[in-house]
């Protein structure tokens, strides 16, 4: 059944490569929010929610229903799915110019895939995401559905994967397959279902798979990407959807550092491309306010078009954040921070089509991470429209832009992390902070480190 949504959204061409099908607002610049910790909990952000279900002593949801007992952890995951983000927040979204919302999603909410002898997972989702979905479409707000938790785990030890895996699990053959049968799935319900899933223009691959490990992901652009690609299109095919009205399939970017997403696809009709811009560990910027701003006004990122930035932030060096300098109690932090919230806004919307800031509440009690609460405390304007022309760059402005090739990241110690979580923070077992790095590449510049490598330069590859 064809998705009549589709082809009530305006055209707008971003590139010689491809034709988009994006918001009806704002002439199709996606500017959204991501609904971080809703269908996969990240301890680091929402420690006081996750710790109030029962989870406190685990590092991810598999861990917690594996530990809780399943009928147990089901209710307990119910109730913070219909309560973390509910109808008012989508009324507040519409009335701070939000237009798109990135949804994070683990594959066994399709809980056929799941296998049930080992794999501990809550259930009872799918019915909580057509809600979100629902709301969604009410108000008008352009969904990009973002596979955050692959089958065996794309990287190592992280919750937003949803396991806290030893190793990434997902580079097989059997875990490509029922990735695939999950995007399938989703394609299915968005042209045979719109009245729900309607509102989805947009559905992820992967999010932030591994990097600069080509021995392991080399499969990754060889036979999943083609072959996720040629599910989802030879099933539209077969419902004769015109190719300018069909779904963007979106990938992480080469400049991300897993490879050429599209090396092996027999087209790029409709794609579109993810890049997360965390400026907080690229330490080719000096982490003071002048240099913030002087890299947010003048850089172009180097990526594939069309490209929306799925997540950055306004959160700094962990080691600073409590710094003079950078402190959000201080007599001129909320003036600061807004106007590099514009900067980055700019860059973002010149670099390609938008971007979706993550997240869009946390319980950390840090606004650099939540935008429901920077608007809250003046920092984020709700004139978002009106912001993207502000002149904030000024005196920051160089005479010739400098295209972005890759980030030079590092971070400090652990000692020094996640400073902003002590309001609402994980213990692990330990009795240590646990650390739960947000930026891959910063993962990455950390086992170069370890393993005595220099830094340079992350390139496309």
């Amino acid at each position: 059944m064809y998705n009549p949504l589709l082809s009530l959204l305006p055209l707008l061409t971003l590139t010689t490569l491809t034709q988009a099908w994006l918001p009806t607002k704002d002439a199709g610049v996606i500017r959204g929010v991501n609904l971080g910790g809703l269908f996969i909990m990240e301890p680091w952000m929402q420690w006081s929610q996750w710790s109030s279900m029962g989870c406190g002593a685990y590092q991810s949801e598999f861990d917690c229903v594996m530990n809780m007992g399943q009928a147990k952890a089901n209710a307990a995951f119910q109730n913070h799915w219909a309560t973390w983000i509910s109808e008012p927040d989508f009324q507040e979204m519409v009335s701070y110019g939000i237009n798109t919302v990135r949804i994070p999603v683990g594959y066994w909410m399709l809980e056929s895939l799941v296998y049930a002898d080992s794999e501990h997972f809550p259930q009872g989702g799918l019915p909580h995401l057509e809600n979100i979905l629902k709301l969604a479409k009410k108000y008008n707000l352009y969904v990009i559905l973002d596979l955050h938790g692959a089958p065996g785990a794309q990287i190592p030890k992280n919750a937003f994967t949803g396991q806290y895996a030893p190793a990434a699990g997902f580079y097989v053959d059997y875990q490509y397959n029922r990735a695939i049968q999950f995007l399938t799935f989703l394609a299915q319900q968005i042209y045979t279902n719109p009245t729900v899933y309607g509102a989805i223009g947009m559905i992820e691959l992967l999010n932030e798979p591994l990097t600069y490990t080509p021995e392991v992901t080399a499969t990754l652009i060889t036979q999943f990407y083609p072959q996720a690609w040629k599910a989802v299109r030879n099933y539209e095919t077969a419902l004769n959807i015109p190719k300018s009205k069909r779904l963007h399939i979106m990938f992480m970017d080469d400049l991300w550092g897993s490879g050429n997403p599209t090396a092996n696809l027999p087209d790029t009709d409709m794609s579109a491309f993810d890049y997360h811009k965390y400026v907080k560990w690229d330490t080719s910027v000096t982490p003071t306010r002048d240099s913030y701003m002087e890299y947010s006004c003048n850089a172009d990122l180097g990526c594939k078009k069309p490209l929306v930035v799925g997540e950055w932030s306004l959160s700094v060096p962990d080691n600073l954040q409590e710094s003079d300098m950078f402190r959000t109690d201080s007599a001129d932090a909320v003036k600061w921070f807004s106007g590099w919230f514009v900067a980055q806004q700019q860059m973002y919307e010149r670099s390609g089509s938008g971007w979706v800031f993550w997240s869009w509440k946390s319980t950390l009690g840090d606004w650099r991470w939540s935008y429901r609460d920077a608007v809250v405390a003046g920092v984020i304007p709700k004139t978002l429209t009106a912001s993207a022309k502000w002149n904030v760059c000024g005196a920051y402005k160089k005479a010739k832009r400098e295209q972005v090739v890759g980030d030079v990241v590092e971070i400090p110690a652990l000692a020094l992390e996640k400073k902003e979580a002590v309001v609402d923070q994980a213990p692990a077992p330990s009795g240590k902070v646990e650390v739960n790095i947000r930026s891959h590449a910063a993962r990455h510049a950390k086992w170069r480190r370890m393993h005595g490598h220099s830094l340079s330069h992350m390139h496309h590859s």
